[in-house]
């Protein structure tokens, strides 16, 4: 109970409370709530995948639209953070068949896998074949390729890479990144580096499918794409500290599944919600909510050239607004906090979750309205929040992994719920995904699991109803 000592209990204006009837109310109530978290479901869990080898999901988007497979890539290390698979793959829900949908050749990587979501197409990336000393699989050197999953084998570049000037519209210069569908699986958000220009900057980007890209093949590694692309997030290398500015956009997320309703009662059909770096007046680097709204076509140039130039990355589309939610830099812990995640909204489109530490130092559930306003706390729990999350399908409840256990919070009650208890013979729910199921009766998430020889990262599935 150290989290509740009497350091940490404090008024939302940061005094200790003093008067001892309301510190042992908020005691009790705060017992509740950490009793609340220990509430165990009925559910039952199934690891899916037995090979040696590592398997990874990606946080989101990884279960086919009629939820009985689920897609994933491969890795050779025992923690799963070295991109050095070859084979993108997808299990069966029920049978636990393995189905290979593509192998990377000429010493290409291939890896974090999502699925259209009301479709058969699958994106991923993958890394330069034929790799050089000058030219290695890194931020800069990635690209998007799809593949049908009644068609597996066969990969179509996604973006199409233009190195040489003049520089295509509709082409990047670098690399791209966790590839989203958004909930009508037509338009797909990535994040990005530049190859050229300032390639430690990372922006989020857009791919529509209004025509193929082609471009000159003037350079080795110029290819043509079948979506057009654009970067929709404003960075700079030297923001103003205190400002808005941002050098950093990353770990994004569409927000609804038909936008949401602004202030002004007109709906905002696509945005999205992503982490802007700022620069604070005392230079500290703090992570915030932003989000980008944007036009219903991408192919007209704003205030600058949406190819780029020699000297600058590509610009955002005409009509793309760019505008920060949260303001926290003057909190305790300030900035969003936690495991690595991504902003996710709520299917309706009226909250944006993400995490950030309250003031006793615990990750928690937090959300915002894409119209901004004051972050609510959705969780209110002893232990930190382990793992990026994601939305039940009816906006209901959020997945999770907490204390070693999968967990979902109900959004109206605040109330956490263990999945299965933890073991101690068993390693925790790793940390990249937990994602519910087009159903919402399932969870997929990934475990480490003794194989023939030794342990490897398994596909595992818990469902909500005990199938």
């Amino acid at each position: 109970m150290k989290r509740h000592s009497e350091q940490s209990l404090h008024e939302p204006d940061g005094w200790v409370i003093r008067n001892p009837w309301k510190r042992l109310a908020v005691i009790i109530a705060a017992a509740a709530l950490t009793a609340a978290a220990q509430t165990l479901l009925s559910a039952a869990e199934r690891q899916l995948t037995h090979a040696s080898h590592g398997h990874i999901l990606t946080n989101t988007g990884v279960w086919s639209p009629d939820g009985h497979w689920i897609v994933y890539d491969v890795r050779s290390d025992a923690a799963g953070s070295l991109f050095d698979g070859h084979r993108i793959e997808a299990v069966n829900v029920e049978t636990s068949q393995v189905k290979l949908l593509y192998k990377s050749k000429h010493g290409a990587f291939c890896g974090v896998a999502t699925w259209q979501p009301r479709g058969t197409k699958i994106v991923f990336i993958l890394g330069p074949e034929n790799p050089s000393a000058d030219w290695l699989y890194g931020p800069t050197h990635r690209q998007g390729v799809t593949v049908d999953f009644t068609k597996p084998g066969v990969a179509l570049n996604l973006d199409a890479c233009d190195l040489t000037p003049p520089f295509t519209r509709g082409a990047l210069r670098g690399g791209s990144h966790v590839h989203v569908w958004d909930a009508s699986g037509d338009w797909l958000s990535f994040t990005y580096n530049d190859a050229l220009v300032e390639s430690d900057v990372r922006d989020v980007g857009v791919a529509i499918p209004a025509h193929p890209v082609r471009v000159s093949k003037s350079h080795p590694r110029n290819h043509d794409g079948n979506y057009f692309c654009a970067l929709v997030t404003r960075t700079t290398t030297a923001p103003k500290p205190g400002s808005d500015e941002i050098c950093r956009a990353c770990e994004e997320g569409w927000i609804g599944a038909n936008g949401y309703v602004r202030n002004d009662g007109m709906r905002q059909r696509r945005a999205l919600a992503f982490i802007g770096n700022v620069i604070t007046a005392n230079g500290g680097t703090v992570s915030e909510v932003f989000v980008a709204d944007l036009p219903e076509d991408l192919t007209q140039p704003g205030d600058g050239p949406l190819a780029g130039t020699s000297e600058h990355r590509p610009c955002p589309p005409k009509g793309v607004t760019q505008r920060r939610l949260t303001f926290t830099t003057g909190r305790k812990f300030p900035g969003l906090q936690g495991p690595r995640h991504w902003l996710r909204a709520s299917p309706d489109g009226s909250r944006i979750a993400f995490l950030m530490k309250d003031d006793a130092g615990i990750v928690q559930l937090w959300t915002i309205s894409p119209n901004g306003g004051a972050p609510a706390q959705l969780t209110h729990n002893a232990r930190d929040i382990a793992s990026a999350f994601s939305w039940s399908p009816d906006g209901r409840s959020i997945a999770h992994v907490m204390d070693k256990s999968v967990c979902v919070t109900d959004v109206t009650t605040a109330e956490t719920s263990r999945l299965a208890p933890p073991s101690e013979d068993a390693s925790a729910p790793r940390p990249e995904a937990c994602v519910f199921s087009p159903d919402g009766n399932k969870i997929a998430f990934v475990r480490r699991k003794k194989a023939k020889d030794g342990e490897a990262n398994q596909i595992c599935v818990v469902f909500l109803k005990g199938e």
